[in-house]
């Protein structure tokens, strides 16, 4: 999870329909009536060749997570310095670090991060991940040779921290981290990033555009859901 530091360009303006939105909502809070009911206690989950604990108050794995995960795993060189931005039970940190990279995970959760170094430890990569409080790039220093980000698809004011998991108010972190990301890149350093048009996808390829990076879409799946075509990606920016 991050958080809604408003930095950066291009403030936030609906490119959905009124009737894309007036849907996105109906999916919100479904999303989060769900995520409140079968959040009460642990979550465990087989993953990619990991085992993940996600505790009450942090995003679990998803029917979707694994068009992000696999793109990290087959992204991902020994050696590398990552960051992931966001990181809630550390699933894309530990897939990382499994690789042999060196890895950063950030997330203002509090529940988030006692989780994703449970997690490290319960995968063995204890020794190659470190978990920080960071709202957005507030706490991180130097580059990266890869950038992983699984934002928050929705842009409305969260009312707890599950819910801060899935929304992203006005879209401040997202803006954000592209105000910022360019400076935490190495010369050779590229984006991994997730999203879908259960959020404003759109939104997003503006923020791509104006910050001059190269998209290409490497994962993309997508489901009906109330008759509507929902469809998800992982974007490599360079």
């Amino acid at each position: 999870m991050t958080g809604s530091s408003d930095k950066g360009a291009l403030p936030y303006v609906p490119t959905l329909s009124k009737e894309h939105v007036e849907q996105v909502r109906r999916w919100h809070e479904r999303a989060y009536s769900e995520g409140r009911a079968e959040g009460r206690g642990e979550q465990s989950f087989e993953y990619l060749g990991t085992e993940i604990v996600v505790p009450p108050d942090v995003m679990p794995v998803t029917p979707m997570s694994h068009l992000l995960g696999a793109a990290v795993l087959a992204e991902v060189k020994t050696g590398e310095r990552v960051l992931d931005m966001g990181s809630g039970s550390g699933v894309n940190a530990i897939l990382a670090a499994t690789k042999g990279a060196r890895v950063l995970a950030i997330d203002i959760n509090p529940h988030a991060l006692a989780a994703a170094e449970a997690n490290a430890e319960r995968n063995g990569v204890a020794d190659l991940v470190e978990v920080k409080y960071s709202d957005v790039f507030s706490e991180v220093e130097g580059t990266f040779d890869l950038v992983v980000f699984d934002p928050p698809f929705r842009w409305f004011r969260p009312r707890d921290l599950l819910e801060a998991a899935m929304t992203d108010e006005g879209y401040g972190a997202l803006r954000a981290f592209f105000g910022g990301v360019r400076s935490h890149l190495a010369p050779s350093g590229r984006v991994l990033i997730f999203f879908g048009t259960s959020g404003d996808l759109g939104y997003l390829q503006r923020l791509v555009d104006s910050s001059d990076f190269v998209s290409e879409i490497i994962a993309q799946d997508e489901l009906t859901r109330d008759g509507w075509r929902v469809q998800y990606f992982t974007f490599r920016l360079t």
